[in-house]
């Protein structure tokens, strides 16, 4: 069995390694994810009930009802969210990934990313920025008038200009971004760079409004997670591509909700894997104490299951000033992480370690053996709905999940 499932994993390894994931459109998630209700909400993390879910996951909830016209405020909204004409579905259910609350519903633009290598495709929400957002469960007017302009006025320019440009090779920006500086989540501030130098020159050629056109640069200017939208989907398809291999024991999902953390292994289908979300240990905003902080929560998470983000933590030294720690820390968490994969990423490269490749593949049996659990970095939200963000830090995902995830492979595939 041993190998067996070796050279299942390196099936795995090797269908995440060649991925090629290629941004070729801005759509709607009604017209772009698959099985897309009007009536439907997607949300970060595995499966959770309206009574289960967490307060900014029920705040975002709430905002996206308002923002869809199906609600007038925050108690029609509430009602309507606990009457069960909702239906409540994860992001990874759907081709999707969500950050933080990760919601999304019908009118919501979405970017389209294919995995060029395999066919494998995935979407996410364009990033609202940072502070009071949706994703953190703030829902004010402010809040939705910003949604609102994002649909009506950013996404058709920015539609016009991908068009214009033509597909964007998402590897390479994020391999470039890697050696600028980021890690993938929560440092994207050279990501971001890279995609306005690409996109720029065919926005100002657009027949727009010019006071349009500034405002659409100034946001993305202003905007260092704008990045991060697009590395999630880019993720999502490259890691797809390695599920449902018999005797793989690679890890194809992470993801929180805010009341569980979830994972999904690759020879063992769609089932999931859970346990409690933890507590993130990390730096907070002036006026707020680990005392607001809600659990854990989010599907940006899917940039550690590719080998980038926590991971990756040693090209990004500078990522301690938004979630804590030290340099030398920065290095340790990727040093650390090559314990617990089954390859190096040949395209993701880390300067300060000599341009070795960022560790890739997380196995779940060397996760259990050694006891190191992924290393994740993440924003924090409050726990109250619509609040909305108060500070970034680091997070450990439950043992729990590792380990009911173990025993049924070994109950499906022998000791």
């Amino acid at each position: 069995m041993k190998a067996k499932m070796e050279e299942a994993n390196q099936e795995a390894a090797s269908r995440i390694l060649k991925g090629k994931p290629t941004l070729i459109d801005i759509s709607t998630a009604g017209e772009a994810i698959p099985e897309m209700k009007k009536n439907m909400i997607l949300h970060a993390g595995p499966p959770v009930t309206w009574d289960r879910m967490c307060g900014p996951m029920r705040g975002a909830i709430m905002g996206g009802l308002m923002l869809e016209g199906m609600a007038d405020n925050k108690e029609e909204a509430e009602e309507l969210a606990a009457s069960g004409d909702i239906v409540f579905e994860p992001c990874h259910h759907h081709s999707s990934v969500g950050p933080m609350a990760g919601v999304v519903t019908w009118s919501m633009p979405v970017w389209v990313i294919e995995n060029r290598t395999f066919g494998t495709r995935a979407h996410c929400t364009l990033n609202e920025g940072l502070g009071k957002v949706l994703r953190y469960g703030a829902f004010s007017k402010d809040v939705i008038d910003r949604l609102k302009w994002m649909a009506e006025e950013l996404t058709p320019i920015l539609r016009k200009a991908l068009l214009g440009h033509g597909e964007i090779d998402m590897k390479t920006l994020i391999s470039q971004a890697l050696q600028m500086g980021d890690e993938g989540h929560n440092r994207n501030r050279a990501g971001t760079s890279l995609l306005i130098r690409e996109l720029a020159p065919h926005i100002v050629l657009l027949d727009e409004d010019r006071e349009k056109i500034s405002k659409v640069l100034a946001f993305l200017h202003a905007n260092d997670h704008f990045f991060l939208n697009l590395t999630m989907p880019s993720c999502k398809c490259t890691v797809d591509a390695a599920a449902d291999i018999e005797g793989s024991s690679v890890i194809v999902t992470m993801a929180r909700n805010g009341t569980d953390f979830g994972i999904r292994v690759s020879g063992l289908g769609d089932r999931w894997f859970t346990g409690p979300a933890g507590t993130v240990d990390g730096l907070y905003l002036p006026g707020f104490s680990a005392e607001d902080a809600a659990r854990d929560i989010g599907d940006s998470v899917i940039t550690e299951t590719a080998g980038i983000g926590g991971f990756a933590m040693a090209a990004a030294p500078a990522i301690v000033k938004f979630v804590g720690g030290s340099a030398r820390d920065a290095l340790n968490f990727t040093r650390q992480m090559y314990e617990i994969t089954v390859t190096e990423n040949d395209s993701y490269q880390i300067p300060g370690l000599d341009f070795r490749g960022t560790p890739t593949a997380i196995d779940l049996v060397k996760v259990v053996e050694t006891g190191i659990l992924p290393a994740i970095n993440t924003g924090i939200a409050h726990k109250e709905p619509g609040v909305g963000m108060v500070g970034a830090g680091l997070v450990k995902p439950p043992e729990k999940c590792f380990h009911d995830a173990l025993e049924a492979f070994v109950e499906k595939y022998g000791d």
